[in-house]
């Protein structure tokens, strides 16, 4: 679905972590929608470098941008010379900003600030030099524990992780009063949909719960699973916002969830229902319980007001759409 009426002709498109979920989304929407615009991937493609923890450093996989014709580089933002280089011999209109140490769990808190906030800085500053609209992954991760619904203004991140995304917010408002160019971020809560598979451990539940499913096994839940809410955001729903952030009626940092929390049990009922299946479901002691989100739904009216974003997808719909991804990636991948 297209979102926008400018054909983006003549325009280029820069999206950094182009080859990771979001962004190859992104790149593959724009090709889908806008073919005359020029579309330049970046991304630290995964090199088998871990983190302390023994996840993969970068999630970007070649796969994820099979059928993407548009130009691809790979390289780290961390690179100053690389970002000079795209300075020099580029001109871009608008930059997507999806590149970041994502993880929530890494521990390299000098990697995390380098990559997420420092990097991010570098961007900005080339942006203003092309007079390039910003749009940019910030994330829910900055609430931390606050209180459902979760308003822009009212963050405890929990995390490095967290607190790194809250200080590119606070960077962006910086850059906001001194320059002309419009800059959004997109606080995205919970986000499932195609081409999240190579995130590995980190990708949804929704993936995870139907992977399970496919290969026989009883869906394990933490018990009293139907009262652990989040705001599940399906994949089409954050493209639509990050294209209406393109031309915001104001810059500034918006949350990107539909607005209404689900429960994990939902999730697995739906799959069950969509994959036809009837498996019992295990309950299993909660070990996190102190440190857990249990609710989490996002505040969009300044996002609808700001951005015209309508979320189209209720659970039911988003699973729906993708439960046929879902099987071909169990077929090709995981089996």
């Amino acid at each position: 679905m297209r979102y926008i009426d400018d054909n983006l002709s003549n325009k280029t498109i820069l999206i950094t972590g182009g080859a990771g979920f979001i962004g190859s989304n992104l790149a593959l929407y724009f090709q889908n929608n806008h073919p005359d615009a020029k579309v330049v991937v970046l991304d630290s493609f995964r090199s088998g470098e871990k983190l302390s923890n023994g996840n993969l450093k970068s999630f970007g996989h070649f796969k994820n941008l099979i059928g993407f014709d548009g130009e691809i580089i790979s390289g780290d933002i961390n690179d100053k010379e690389l970002l000079f280089n795209l300075e020099l011999n580029y001109k871009f209109d608008y930059i997507f900003h999806e590149a970041a140490i994502s993880d929530t769990t890494a521990l390299e808190q000098d990697l995390m600030i380098r990559t997420n906030v420092n990097a991010y800085k570098d961007l900005l500053d080339l942006a203003i030099k092309h007079s390039a609209n910003m749009i940019y992954a910030s994330s829910a991760a900055t609430y931390g524990n606050a209180a459902s619904p979760q308003k822009v203004g009212e963050e405890a991140p929990q995390n490095v992780y967290g607190f790194s995304k809250l200080t590119m917010d606070n960077l962006s408002r910086e850059y906001i009063e001194k320059s002309d160019i419009s800059i959004v971020g997109l606080r995205y809560f919970n986000v499932y949909g195609e081409r999240e598979y190579f995130k590995n451990t980190t990708a949804s539940m929704i993936l995870q719960f139907g992977h399970q499913i496919l290969s026989g096994k009883n869906p394990r839940l933490f018990e009293d699973s139907d009262k652990i809410l989040r705001d599940f955001i399906y994949i089409e729903d954050v493209i639509q916002a990050n294209i209406k952030a393109m031309n915001p009626k104001r810059s500034g940092i918006y949350n990107v969830g539909t607005g209404r929390a689900r429960s994990f049990q939902d999730i697995v009922d739906i799959l069950q229902h969509e994959l036809g299946t009837d498996l019992r479901c295990e309950y299993i002691k909660n070990p996190f319980i102190g440190s857990y989100q249990f609710h989490t739904e996002a505040d969009i009216a300044l996002t609808k007001e700001m951005l015209g974003y309508e979320p189209k997808f209720e659970m039911e719909d988003g699973i729906k759409a993708y439960v046929k991804e879902i099987k071909r990636v169990y077929e090709e991948e995981v089996k």
